[in-house]
């Protein structure tokens, strides 16, 4: 149930603190974070978790779209 917490804002780090390196690595955890979620989604019945994990999948994707734009904006 880890995966229902989020990070406090100090824990987060911002895209644009990291070089390419940085950003490729966060993009590949935020893909972790993507399937486990769904993989989650696909196990759960309780309708409650269910709403959760459309959430975390959402919020994962969102995540994930903006890291790429940030990814690609420094191949510019």
């Amino acid at each position: 149930m880890a995966g229902l917490f989020c990070k406090s804002h100090k824990e987060k780090s911002q895209p644009g603190r990291f070089d390419r390196n940085g950003l490729r690595q966060q993009l590949d955890q935020t893909k972790e974070a993507i399937n486990a979620a769904r993989n989650h989604f696909e196990q759960a019945v309780d309708p409650t978790l269910i709403d959760c994990y459309i959430y975390e999948i959402n919020a994962a994707q969102l995540r994930y779209q903006f890291l790429l734009r940030h990814f690609k904006a420094m191949e510019d």
